[in-house]
């Protein structure tokens, strides 16, 4: 990597929420052993059981963790998008990847092998407290989806996927109004628990009422706050 080329990365990771604590020379020593590698849209960045050997910092597209049941059923655990960073537990542990994570459209991203990452972490104390509260904030995300599957009724679970999608177009910069995310209903119904059947036709009744307008693999949210009312 050029000396040009690592200052750029230096500069992306440190705009990002995990490293934006790091002192400069930590930025560049991080930046000069990330290696740039892109996934295609619905490519596998790496599977259940694989070897945990690093770490991945989303420069641009999106993507998601995954767990499938033996009979073939899937269930979303976590959407990442620009800045976050996945595959972090390679730092903590030798086992082996717990989940699958997929781009869900052209995936650019930084993989760091985990050795360089946590002599960055014994170096640089704040790095750790990021890491730490980014796997706080999955949690908490994991654990309010745990609790909504096992309460909500189909329709708020659907809502609430909605809503997790929209709160993440606006944290890249999406205005209050009218909101755009990019998901097909199959990922809707994943995210929410549910079979893309159910979904679909809570899909229907939401664009009926012009809460929705549903598109090709996208979905504008016209009315998100009459969203909130669906969310129970």
């Amino acid at each position: 990597m050029t000396s040009e080329t690592t200052l750029d990365t230096a500069e992306l990771l440190g705009s990002t929420r995990l490293f934006s604590t790091l002192p400069e020379d930590a930025l560049r020593h991080i930046a000069a052993v990330a290696v740039p590698r892109a996934f295609p849209s619905g490519t596998a960045i790496f599977h259940v059981g694989d070897p945990g050997e690093a770490c991945y910092v989303i420069r641009s597209g999106h993507a998601r963790a995954i767990g499938e049941h033996p009979d073939g059923r899937q269930i979303t655990l976590g959407n990442f998008g620009p800045g976050d960073i996945f595959g972090e537990f390679s730092l903590f542990d030798a086992e082996t990847r717990s989940a699958t994570v997929e781009a869900l459209d052209d995936v650019e991203t930084l993989a760091i092998l985990g050795s360089d990452l946590k002599a960055q972490v014994v170096a640089n104390p704040e790095l750790g407290l990021a890491l730490a509260s980014a796997l706080a904030r999955r949690l908490r995300i994991a654990n309010q989806r745990i609790e909504r599957r096992s309460f909500q009724t189909v329709q708020g679970r659907v809502a609430a996927a909605i809503r997790e999608l929209v709160d993440r177009a606006r944290a890249e910069g999406a205005g209050p109004g009218p909101t755009k995310i990019v998901a097909t209903q199959a990922e809707i119904a994943q995210l929410a628990g549910t079979s893309r059947e159910s979904a679909s036709r809570f899909l229907a009744e939401l664009s009926r009422a012009g809460v929705v307008q549903q598109g090709r693999g996208r979905m504008v949210v016209i009315d998100p706050p009459a969203l909130e009312g669906w969310v129970w």
